[in-house]
């Protein structure tokens, strides 16, 4: 989800809420302890040089169970970001909350709770490093119940 649809699903709301692909809610009483921009300068294993930038957004839980983040403040944060940091609201939103270690996250949208998404390792150079082509999966009965015919060839 790029920022500007962040702000977008914030002036919409009345409160903020944040769901963790368990499904579970990370409690309200949240605090957005950063709102940056990461820049990413590296090289694949097929020797691309890439850069990469995101927004990110930093969820912290303290022990005041009576803060609440309303959403007229996160956009008066993410504001502040903007042009304090020059931040281009077309970055992508990425998400560091506490699990087992800091866990990242891309983020979506459910018309009520912003949506952790888990993120997954890819391969950016596949067709560099020898990763095969990914076959198309078929189920070998129903392969032969529907193309197979006696004298077709297919065997």
């Amino acid at each position: 989800m790029k920022l500007a649809e962040v702000k977008n699903h914030l002036n919409n709301l009345k409160t903020i809420s944040f769901q963790l692909p368990d499904g579970e809610l990370i409690p309200g009483h949240f605090h957005v302890t950063e709102v940056g921009k990461v820049s990413k300068h590296f090289i694949d294993c097929g020797g691309v040089i890439r850069k990469e930038q995101v927004v990110n957004f930093q969820l912290w839980n303290a022990d005041d169970y009576d803060h609440r983040l309303h959403p007229e403040k996160l956009i008066q944060i993410i504001k502040l970001s903007e042009d304090k940091l020059n931040i281009d609201e077309e970055l992508t939103v990425e998400v560091e909350y506490q699990g087992r270690s800091i866990e990242t996250f891309t983020l979506d949208f459910d018309g009520s709770n912003f949506l952790l998404l888990n993120k997954q390792t890819d391969c950016l150079a596949k067709d560099q490093c020898g990763v095969p082509a990914e076959k198309p999966k078929v189920k070998m009965a129903e392969l032969n119940a529907t193309t197979c015919t006696p004298g077709g060839g297919c065997c």
